[in-house]
């Protein structure tokens, strides 16, 4: 990658971390990226409203390629250690979307004044952390017949700038799944006149845990993310509650399959008591499973650029919404190690590893122009 261009997209992802905004609020961050693709390159910026795309036209307009980042950070607090710490408070990138940014940015500086057989989008969307954002990105796929997507997620615990890999399934399912439940409040002396929901949440939580005890068909979770029920007064008996669990598994199926039947124990539990219950679902990502021969073209790219390549034995429990892509068109997910002791992700002490950011643009570099290797299977 050209020093100068490394600089710029360095001071970029800068830039970008002292502004950081929340899933589906990237207004600003957005625009910075806009202004510096329409500064610095010749790529066409295409504003979608809540996201956008840039565009570079290849030699072989039957060919088309893209690459995805991810614009949004997280409400978690951030000190002043950096020069450019965050100017929101209480919101920070500590999931280094800021560096997948710049890295994008970076591609098109180098990729403009150079040839590519296939034309070449870059996809800039919001809400990854929510699991919303690709919903709203991905029939650009199929409307403009893109042949194949890549994205890297930058992670700690692998030596710095490896690229790390796994053919099929790499990241799982989950979603939200918040239960309320309404009864009635009475005195504490006398429970009889309520409907205290506090049983039937006990009884509820034990009964996602038996069902999520079969992991016959692959990893299946439910992590219990909250529980709202009274205040803890003694003199009162508390009508009203709310139950969010996570569940988490390989496969989709049986995601919802499990959900359908937490749901309808909640409500037969509830209903035997004289309670009333209402579902919601939140945070959903499906599965993610890389296309095996995707995920070949890069390694062999990685290995010709003179990387070190890790397959990753098991995948990487947290839900990532470039699934949604994958049920499009071919493409893959890979990880570039951020170092062996690098803090983790959605920590306080966390920041994206500028030193990356060059793997990240020769790596991608590779695949624009080199693309087609072989016939997606």
């Amino acid at each position: 990658m050209q020093k100068d261009n490394l600089m710029k997209i360095t001071n970029l992802r800068h830039e970008l971390h002292m502004h950081p905004e929340l899933s589906m609020e990237e207004k600003e961050t957005a625009q910075r990226l806009r202004n510096f693709l329409i500064k610095n390159t010749g790529f066409q910026v295409i504003d979608r409203g809540s996201w956008f795309y840039a565009l570079k036209k290849g030699t072989d307009g039957s060919r088309k390629i893209a690459f995805r980042a991810d614009m949004d950070a997280l409400p978690i607090p951030e000190d002043d250690a950096l020069t450019y710490h965050s100017r929101n408070a209480g919101v920070s990138h500590k999931c280094g979307h800021d560096g997948h940014c710049a890295a994008l940015c970076g591609l098109a500086l180098e990729l403009d004044k150079t040839e590519t057989a296939p034309d070449i989008y870059l996809i800039f969307q919001p809400g990854e952390e929510i699991g919303r954002g690709a919903v709203f990105c991905r029939d650009l796929l199929r409307q403009e017949g893109i042949s194949r997507i890549y994205a890297f997620h930058n992670l700690s615990g692998y030596p710095e700038g490896s690229v790390v890999f796994r053919e099929g399934l790499t990241q799982p399912a989950s979603e939200g799944l918040r239960i309320r439940f309404e009864g009635r409040t009475s005195h504490a002396s006398a429970p009889e006149e309520g409907r205290n929901p506090a049983g039937t949440v006990a009884r509820t939580i034990l009964r996602a845990e038996e069902l999520t005890g079969d992991r016959t068909d692959g990893m299946l979770l439910c992590t219990v993310t909250g529980i709202r029920l009274g205040t803890g007064d003694f003199g009162i008996s508390p009508g009203d509650a709310e139950l969010c669990m996570t569940l988490r598994a390989e496969k989709e199926s049986r995601m919802k399959q499990v959900e359908e039947q937490i749901r309808r124990f909640a409500e037969e539990e509830a209903e035997r008591c004289g309670i009333r219950t209402s579902c919601s679902i939140h945070d959903y990502f499906p599965e993610t499973r890389n296309h095996c021969e995707c995920v070949r073209t890069v390694v062999s790219a990685a290995r010709e650029l003179g990387l070190q390549v890790i397959p990753m034995k098991d995948m990487w429990r947290a839900s990532e919404d470039f699934g949604w892509y994958l049920k499009e068109c071919p493409g893959a997910i890979i990880y570039i190690g951020s170092g062996e002791d690098h803090p983790p992700l959605h920590t306080t002490g966390y920041d994206f590893n500028d030193k990356i950011l060059e793997t990240a643009v020769d790596l991608f570099r590779a695949l624009a122009e080199g693309y087609f290797t072989s016939e997606v299977k």
